[in-house]
């Protein structure tokens, strides 16, 4: 390994000292190793830092662009190829940014799609009641009890601990993106969904982790994902719900019954309310489906 891939190596491994989520790393790792294969191709001579150019960039993203990758998918590419070029004159490697003189993609405004509350609160209710026969019907509970009850992410799901619950006060410590900690209540569903969980919890000596898989070690985002699409399918018929998808419909629903944006950006986690106000076009979507149904002049 020799000129810039040492170079990303050091990069990857300053990330895992700020204690980057895991999720993140893997993603900047896999998206930069693809941005560095495209500029030196098998053959080619040793990439150094300085080849670095607002051309070379462009001409990747055009790459990406005829793949048919979506501007979202772009857009997170170059946000770590960024955050690279930034370590890079960090280190002295480059005098300038290059990258940051590129436009990002812009990408489509797409609302989400949200189950309305009956039908969320009807498939939480079936869950973990038998049918099917699950190995950890109790576990299964408390996943969609804590995504839709809290509204968390479920990167934020899977790093709970068991410290993390004040179980007196009904109070949640959550690590969101960047590490950030913030509270969040849960709700007396949740809180029974969780004894009745831990009175059944098979856990390896020490692990603290909240949930665990059949092995006693920590559940996986893959794992949750997996046992979410399970349910979905079997009692909604729905193969599109996801556990994001419940993260919509917690917020989406308290602001249809009158919360505060401000506290529901607080309860989300999100660094700019303008990320949260997406939510009240969603209800405005909704209100507008309602009037062109109910009212006899629409």
């Amino acid at each position: 390994m020799s000129g810039i891939e040492t170079q990303l190596a050091r990069f990857l491994d300053e990330l895992r000292r700020q204690n980057t989520s895991p999720h993140t790393l893997r993603a900047y790792a896999s998206d930069l190793r693809q941005f560095l294969e495209y500029l030196r191709p098998p053959g080619a001579p040793v990439l150094e830092a300085r080849q670095l150019d607002a051309l070379a960039i462009r001409e990747w993203l055009g790459h990406l662009y005829l793949r048919r990758l979506s501007a979202v998918s772009m857009r997170r590419k170059l946000a770590a190829v960024r955050s690279f070029c930034r370590f890079l004159v960090s280190e002295g490697a480059l005098e300038a940014n290059v990258a940051r003189l590129i436009r990002t993609p812009r990408a489509a405004k797409t609302l989400p799609r949200v189950m309305d509350p009956d039908k969320t609160n009807a498939l939480i209710d079936q869950v973990g009641r038998g049918k099917p026969e699950r190995p950890f019907p109790e576990r299964d509970r408390l996943i969609f009890e804590l995504l839709y009850g809290c509204g968390l992410r479920v990167s934020e799901l899977v790093g709970l601990n068991l410290e993390d619950f004040d179980r007196r006060e009904r109070w949640l410590r959550v690590r969101g993106k960047g590490r950030k900690e913030r509270q969040v209540p849960f709700t007396s569903k949740a809180a029974e969904a969780l004894e009745a969980y831990l009175d059944v919890r098979r856990a390896r000596p020490g692990e603290r982790a909240l949930l665990v898989n059949r092995w006693g070690t920590r559940l996986r985002d893959r794992g949750v994902r997996r046992i979410v699409k399970f349910y979905a399918e079997l009692l909604a018929a729905d193969p599109s719900l996801h556990p994001h998808s419940l993260r919509h419909a917690f917020a989406t629903h308290l602001l249809a019954d009158g919360a505060d944006l401000r506290a529901i950006q607080e309860l989300l986690g999100h660094a700019r309310l303008s990320t949260t106000q997406k939510y009240t076009q969603v209800s405005l979507t909704d209100l507008i489906r309602v009037y062109d149904k109910a009212h006899p002049k629409a």
